[in-house]
């Protein structure tokens, strides 16, 4: 079967004193997540996941009414900073050189709910979990940076690495799964759907 994990589209800054930020997303999100329903409108998927934050869940929507489904929501594919009180798109951090952006660099854990380890152990096996009841299928999760090179680093059987790469705002990537356990990246970071759009892509592209 093949899974596709597509990162989410790009959302508003917030930033509270207190309480979950979960933002939802810009303007410009909302139009990154019509072109990417769009572009795999020609592919017949047969289940779409979403991680349970808005910025997930509102990518995943326009691919949804394309492709005739419905948004089964998966808590476990849900990112790190969950109940953060605060979102900045990471273009933004890195732009400014905010300290937020030298530890992510530097691969600093920051999220107080888990430990590195308890996140790795949930995504992965959520997303293996997906994978074993669609076998022979194509199927998305719509999803988060960290969830992303999480699943990557699992499959390259690397220790993980956040930052290890840099997955854009609607990204796809693609994974092999085999009945037998293998697992194959087959693309990372496609992103053809926002080409010429004028719209954000990615760290260093427009």
């Amino acid at each position: 079967m093949e899974v596709l994990l597509i990162r989410h589209a790009i959302p508003i800054r917030r930033e509270l004193e207190s309480g979950i930020a979960d933002p939802e997303l810009a303007n410009d999100g909302l139009k990154q997540a019509e072109l990417m329903a769009q572009y795999l409108a020609s592919e017949k998927l047969h289940a779409i996941y979403a991680s349970p934050m808005q910025r997930a869940q509102q990518t995943a929507q326009p691919l949804a009414s394309i492709q005739g489904l419905a948004i089964t929501t998966v808590d476990g594919v849900a990112e790190y900073d969950k109940n953060s009180n605060h979102y900045v798109p990471v273009e933004e951090l890195k732009a400014k050189n905010d300290p937020r952006w030298q530890e992510m660099l530097r691969g600093e854990w920051t999220s107080a709910d888990e430990t590195e380890e308890e996140f790795i152990k949930r995504t992965v096996s959520s997303i293996e979990g997906i994978i074993a009841n669609h076998a022979s299928q194509r199927v998305a999760i719509v999803c988060h940076g960290g969830v992303i090179n999480a699943y990557i680093c699992h499959v390259l059987g690397l220790a993980n690495q956040r930052g290890f790469f840099y997955p854009n705002y609607t990204s796809i990537h693609r994974i092999a799964a085999a009945g037998s356990g293998e697992r194959s990246i087959v693309t990372l970071n496609e992103t053809s759907h926002l080409r010429g759009s004028g719209l954000p892509i990615g760290l260093f592209q427009k």
